[in-house]
């Protein structure tokens, strides 16, 4: 046995065109059992075809899609999924308890009950009507419905959209609950500070085409060693000439200096800039290194046709 770990769901070499867009160019994309992937890029990039072929809403035009080794439309296959999509909802006139136990019903090995609601956050709740919920208590329940079948694929479609900070650090803990038990995880998000906690490995997609994939300390470390901002009057021609600078961008009133020689850029911009205020040095987050990932990377790539 070579003791390699089968992927619980894949895309290899998909290609898929959406009316007059292509909006996969030949990607693959593997998820492994017990991992946290971050699937990440600006709208429009190709995130939600990816997830639509993982989950068997969509097919490819060309390429493999596969689900636990299966076609992803197979009811068999369908059974290890849980899927929390960011446009979804719930019966309005059913309880918290009785749609969660609708749910439950799919599935062959559902969890208990009180197993869900506790992960899920909705302890107390359980007798309230999904239309009197908050929004934020509404995507609690939508999670909850994802965790019913304990899926071996669990995918959030920005899972914690509408969520207080309590709400947010508690469907943390719960994903990487799900990930300790073994479940691969996809995260599409736009806060890439849950990225950031949550994710061992990030994906960047771009027009189609992935442009990064590793671990997020990589993913930061490829683009600069930090990032110093500060309120300048040099131009941007002069501040990108600065040593180490990897890119600049204006942040209000500020220019922020993406640089993988952070002391000596700031030796130069005070020798230069008797007049810099507002200086602050930090880590360049995973913000910053996709800003200059998507802004650089794949721009000048054309798109091979679908047919």
């Amino acid at each position: 046995m070579s003791g390699s770990v089968e992927p619980a769901a894949e895309l290899a070499g998909v290609f898929k065109r959406r009316g007059a867009v292509l909006a996969l160019a030949g990607i693959s994309l593997a998820l492994a059992p017990g991992k946290v992937t971050a699937l990440l890029g600006p709208n429009g990039a190709g995130k939600s075809t990816a997830v639509g072929l993982l989950i068997g809403r969509l097919a490819p035009d060309r390429g493999l899609a596969r689900l636990m080794g299966r076609d992803p439309r197979d009811p068999a296959a369908r059974e290890t999924l849980g899927v929390m999509l960011q446009q979804a909802g719930a019966p309005r006139g059913l309880a918290v308890a009785e749609i969660v136990d609708l749910f439950r019903g799919y599935y062959p090995g559902p969890r208990p009950r009180g197993e869900v609601v506790a992960l899920a956050g909705l302890e107390g709740l359980e007798r309230r009507r999904c239309q009197a919920l908050s929004g934020g208590q509404q995507r609690r329940v939508q999670f909850a419905l994802a965790l019913c079948g304990r899926p071996d694929l669990l995918i959030l479609d920005e899972p914690t959209t509408g969520m207080d900070a309590d709400a947010r650090r508690a469907l943390w803990t719960a994903v990487r609950s799900e990930a300790a038990r073994g479940a691969a995880v996809l995260l599409t998000t736009h806060h890439l500070d849950e990225a950031e906690a949550l994710a061992d490995r990030v994906v960047v997609i771009d027009r189609g085409r992935i442009i990064a994939d590793a671990p997020p300390h990589a993913i930061k470390a490829s683009v600069a060693a930090g990032a110093v901002r500060c309120r300048t009057g040099l131009a941007d021609a002069e501040l990108a000439a600065l040593t180490g600078v990897t890119a600049v961008t204006r942040e209000g009133g500020r220019a922020v200096l993406l640089t993988s020689a952070p002391q000596q850029t700031v030796r130069e911009l005070l020798v230069r800039d008797q007049t810099l205020q507002d200086l602050s040095v930090s880590t360049a987050t995973l913000e910053d290194a996709l800003g200059r990932l998507v802004g650089v990377e794949g721009r000048d790539q054309p798109l091979e046709p679908a047919a």
